[in-house]
């Protein structure tokens, strides 16, 4: 009897011994695909639906394919975070084939460093749609930056508090090596779901001095109603040019199976020559049609007395309609 049980602890003893030395490998990702139609005739479709602005006109389109693979064992890990489609050409330079490619290293339980391509800890918005509440995305997010390719330090101070420290290449430059000597800092502290970014240095564009601040957060009001908040600010003085703007996320579940989200905003641009300003309101509907896959009805109004709605340079106003379904696995 002595036997049996000792054989057992040994086989018990060598298989957690195994799977632990196996690691622990995983698979997800998105797929995501729309119609979209601007209500004004003779125009070029739909603003914001992709990260450039019209993206289809007028009738049907592709988002992007996103899988992601991810290995982990012991304090290090990988991820491979492949994206290919429209949506995920227009995010970066690889032509969409990479999203995030990157090692990390838990030296503690509170200090995380990631050396590789990541997607950026900066703004509300994410580049996979099965992230945000709105099919469509803000003129905020577009304005970048979308990834960073670096070293950063995550440290978890404790539940509430955590802090990031990156130094990275230009954002803008996603593909190949850093030509230059000039990089980009990254900061980022976090209480209770609230982040204050920072960025600052090259953007790869060809200004050495840009200065990148933003607030990401949000409350739940009720336990059905949750309001979130981006407000962010650019500027160079190279440039002589920056950005500003603020929008809001109200948003109210109904049931498990329906939301319903306004995400009100305001974007300015600023420059020597002069400033400009446009306004959006986007109303979208979350239908949950099974646990894995969303539909996404969408009605948006963009107006700008200084005509710089992305795509329709020769409009003041801009109504679509988008109806998305975003598949999660």
């Amino acid at each position: 009897m002595k036997k049996i049980i000792l054989t057992l602890l040994v086989a018990t003893s060598l298989t957690a011994t195994a799977q632990e030395e196996k690691g622990t490998f995983t698979v997800s990702g998105t797929v995501d695909t729309y119609y979209t139609s601007n209500l004004k005739d003779n125009s070029l479709g739909s603003v914001g639906v992709l990260y450039g602005g019209s993206g289809a006109a007028n009738g049907f389109g592709l988002g992007m394919a996103n899988t992601i693979f991810s290995y982990e064992k012991g304090k290090a890990g990988v991820v491979a975070d492949l994206a290919y489609g429209p949506r995920a050409n227009a995010a970066n330079a690889y032509e969409g084939a990479i999203n995030q490619l990157y090692v990390y290293y838990k030296a503690s339980e509170k200090i995380t460093f990631t050396l590789g391509q990541f997607n950026t800890f900066y703004g509300y918005e994410v580049i996979s749609p099965a992230g945000n509440f709105n099919y469509s995305v803000s003129y905020l997010f577009n304005a970048g930056p979308f990834s960073h390719t670096g070293l950063k330090m995550d440290y978890a101070a404790s539940e509430d508090l955590s802090f990031m420290l990156a130094v990275t290449n230009p954002h803008g430059i996603t593909a190949g090596a850093n030509p230059s000597t000039n990089y980009q800092l990254g900061f980022q502290t976090g209480y209770k779901g609230q982040y204050f970014n920072l960025a600052y240095g090259a953007d790869g564009f060809g200004f050495n001095d840009v200065l990148y601040l933003d607030y990401t957060g949000g409350f739940d009001l009720s336990d059905s109603f949750f309001l979130g908040i981006n407000a962010a600010y650019s500027n160079s003085s190279d440039a002589d040019a920056g950005y500003q703007g603020v929008a809001l996320y109200l948003q109210n579940s109904f049931s498990e199976k329906f939301s319903l989200g306004l995400r009100p905003e305001y974007y300015q641009t600023t420059s020597a020559t002069g400033d400009a300003s446009v306004t959006a309101f986007t109303l979208s509907g979350n239908i949950t049609l099974t646990e894995s896959l969303n539909f996404i009805p969408e009605i948006r109004y963009d107006s700008s007395d200084d005509m710089i709605i992305p795509g329709l340079p020769a409009q003041d106003s801009m109504t679509g309609v988008t109806f998305a379904a975003v598949y999660s696995f």
